[in-house]
């Protein structure tokens, strides 16, 4: 077979023991072995660690960018919604479309190749933010998959219309509903609204869920509850959840066990949620990330994701997941190999696997792949490693060379 590529000398994630090749055939990969024999052109992986890509599983492209027109003064969490509420009523499709742009061009560089973005709808910003972001995913579909989750983000029994809106998202192409109880004056009839709806268009759920440390009481049992009752496991994820930060071990171990049980997804967003929380504490102020990595142990599927980037939610971001990956193990504590190896699968292997997605690299499956200038998925975490290309369906989507040093002679 004439082949059209053979990327050498690279180590995958599953095996970093020794470097292999692989084969690419008109978009596709044909082979992965050592020293496989061709004449095509050749990418030289320098020994480099190859992965699909990083995946975002929570991302809000149609918010981010907006701190020159909103600020978050007491970075609360009631701050942060009630300045993008304000400001919504001024974004426009051309506004809401390079915002969201830049964003992705950020991601893309920091290779990214997957991303579930979550997008607000309600009687004030209608579909215009859908419709933006349904333009992305089509404009950048040459580097990226873009799947889309429409949520109210400022509840939905409380503003009429919302309900009607999200159906006609649906309707239009959205691929994810997702919820936001802990806004809505009636939590529970959102839920099950939103389990019902979900149910009958056959998609997945995403919650915002459970977003303070007051441990009296939560969200979390009913939508496991729903879970169970709609047999949607494996099909629902739940994101923030910094209650869990909160727990003592014993119903922290009891969470874990409910959420095993009923087949519920948990994100983790370490940018956001380090922001927003302990603000009503003036010492000892509580970190307020859930401990994802307890759960992946006991073999929950477990992502940490970017959430929000330049914004009042969170007013920094560069959109690496290497980044986001080292801040969640300093936050938990995390350094042996091991443990850096698995915060490097919760924002590649594990949002694949969150979003229904292959992230092995084997024949039969497109040729898109990073390079990381790491030996290993716990160094690529340690150093916070940019990668230095990437590749869609064969073909480059991005390149930034290795840093230049000019010594003195």
């Amino acid at each position: 077979m004439t082949l059209d590529l053979v990327v050498r000398n690279v180590r995958l994630a599953e095996d970093i023991s020794a470097p292999v090749d692989i084969a690419v055939k008109a978009g596709m990969i044909t082979a992965v072995s050592a020293g496989i024999a061709s004449e095509a052109p050749v990418i030289d992986g320098e020994g480099g660690l190859l992965i699909r890509g990083f995946a975002d599983s929570h991302l809000h492209l149609d918010k981010a960018c907006i701190l020159d027109r909103c600020a978050n003064p007491e970075g609360t969490l009631k701050g942060a919604i009630g300045a993008v509420s304000r400001a919504k009523a001024g974004f426009t499709p051309e506004d809401l479309y390079e915002r969201g742009a830049r964003v992705l061009r950020k991601a893309i560089a920091q290779g990214t190749t997957l991303i579930r973005t979550q997008v607000e709808i309600d009687p004030v910003i209608g579909l215009m933010g859908f419709e933006a972001v349904r333009q992305l995913k089509k404009d950048f579909a040459w580097a990226l998959d873009l799947e889309i989750c429409v949520f109210p983000q400022e509840g939905l029994t409380n503003l009429p219309g919302t309900d009607a809106l999200l159906l006609r998202a649906l309707d239009a192409g959205a691929e994810v509903l997702g919820g936001c109880p802990y806004t809505d004056t009636n939590p529970k009839a959102q839920i099950d609204w939103l389990f019902r709806i979900a149910h009958a268009y056959d998609v997945d759920l995403d919650f915002h869920l459970d977003f303070d440390l007051d441990t009296s009481w939560r969200h979390l049992d009913e939508v496991a509850r729903q879970t169970i009752r709609h047999g949607m496991q494996g099909r629902v994820t739940v994101g923030h959840v910094t209650k869990l930060s909160a727990l003592p071990p014993a119903q922290l171990a009891e969470s874990i066990a409910l959420m095993k049980d009923a087949g519920i997804a948990l994100t983790v967003l370490p940018a956001t949620d380090l922001f927003i929380m302990g603000r009503d504490h003036d010492h000892l102020i509580p970190r307020g990330v859930a401990p994802a990595h307890r759960f992946a142990c006991e073999g929950v599927c477990c992502t940490v994701a970017t959430n929000n980037v330049l914004n009042p939610f969170t007013p920094y971001g560069d959109c690496s997941l290497t980044r986001m990956a080292n801040l969640y193990a300093n936050v938990a504590q995390l350094g042996a190999e091991a443990d850096l190896a698995q915060c490097f699968a919760m924002v590649s292997t594990e949002p694949f696997r969150l979003l229904g997605r292959e992230a092995r690299i084997m024949p039969g499956t497109a040729a898109d792949f990073v390079l990381l200038p790491a030996a290993s998925p716990a160094a690529a975490v340690a150093e916070i490693e940019r990668p230095l290309w990437g590749m869609k369906a064969g073909k480059i989507t991005f390149e930034q060379p290795r840093a230049r040093l000019f010594a003195p002679a």
